[in-house]
C-alpha cells in the first residue's frame, strides 16, 4: 500500500481560492481512488456503520463514517454514542503520511507539513440528491488545516468567507480525485456542497456506476482535533 502513494501523480498546477485555500485538479490517481474506495466499504462495514447524523433534530442527507474521533454535533468523541456506543476504528498511519503530502503538494511551508498530524477523518457519501448546508468547521480545538479528498461524481463545493454564509463565495467543481487544502486565513471559511452530479465518476475510479446508475461520491476530510484520550 505504501507504494501506492509514494509516487505522486501529474495533477494539474494548484490553484488558490483565497489564502490558504487551495485545490489540486487531479491528485489522486484512479489506482489510489479505487484502493482508498476499498477502505472505505470496509470503514461502514467496521464496528460503527455509516449514519445520518441528526443535526437540531432532522437527519442530514450525507451519511458519515468517522476514523479516530467519532463526530457528533457538535463535539467528537471516541464511542458512537450516538449510533451504538461502539468505539470507531483508528485513524491510521497511512492517512498520516498523505495529509502532509497533501499540504506539502499544496504548497504550505515547511514546518507546518512536518507539524500536521491529522487524528480523524470525517468520511462522508453523498447519493444524487445529497447536499451540505453552509457551516464552519468549527468543533476542533487547533486551527491546523483540513484536507479534503474527492471520489466519484463531482459535484458543485461552494467555498466563502469567514464572517457569514452569504457572498461572497466561489463555486468549484470538485471531481474524483481532487485536493482540496483550507488553513490559515481561510481555516474557518463557511462552505458546503449544493449539487451532485450523476454519472460523472471516472471508469476506474472504484465508484464508477453500473446498469445506468449514478455513482455517488465520498469525500474525506482529515482533520487534528486537538484532544487528548
Amino acid at each position: 500500500m505504501t507504494e501506492l502513494f509514494e509516487f505522486p501523480s501529474e495533477p494539474e498546477r494548484p490553484s488558490e481560492l483565497a489564502d490558504g485555500a487551495i485545490h489540486v485538479p487531479g491528485w489522486l490517481t484512479l489506482e489510489q481512488q479505487a484502493w482508498i474506495v476499498g477502505r472505505f466499504r470496509t470503514w461502514t462495514a467496521g464496528p460503527v456503520p455509516i449514519r445520518a447524523a441528526k443535526v437540531r433534530g432532522h437527519e442530514m442527507s450525507v451519511r458519515t463514517v468517522c476514523l479516530g474521533w467519532h463526530w457528533q454535533p457538535y463535539r467528537y468523541t471516541r464511542e458512537a454514542t450516538d449510533v451504538n456506543g461502539q468505539r470507531v476504528l483508528p485513524f491510521p498511519d497511512w492517512m498520516v503520511r498523505l495529509g502532509r503530502r497533501a499540504l506539502r503538494e499544496a504548497g504550505y511551508p515547511d514546518h507546518q507539513v512536518s507539524a500536521y498530524t491529522p487524528d480523524t477523518a470525517l468520511a462522508n457519501f453523498y447519493d444524487e440528491s445529497a447536499r451540505m448546508g453552509m457551516h464552519q468547521d468549527r468543533d476542533e480545538q487547533t486551527l491546523a488545516p483540513i484536507v479534503s479528498l474527492s471520489i466519484g461524481d463531482a459535484c458543485t463545493f461552494r467555498f466563502g468567507n469567514t464572517e457569514h454564509r452569504n457572498r461572497p463565495y466561489t463555486d468549484l467543481r470538485l471531481r474524483s480525485g481532487d485536493l482540496f487544502v483550507f488553513g490559515g486565513a481561510s481555516r474557518l471559511a463557511y462552505h458546503g456542497v449544493t449539487r451532485v452530479h450523476p454519472f460523472t465518476a471516472p471508469d476506474g475510479c472504484g465508484l464508477d456506476g453500473a446498469d445506468g446508475r449514478s455513482a455517488g461520491r465520498i469525500n474525506i476530510t482529515m482533520r487534528m482535533t486537538g484532544l487528548d484520550g
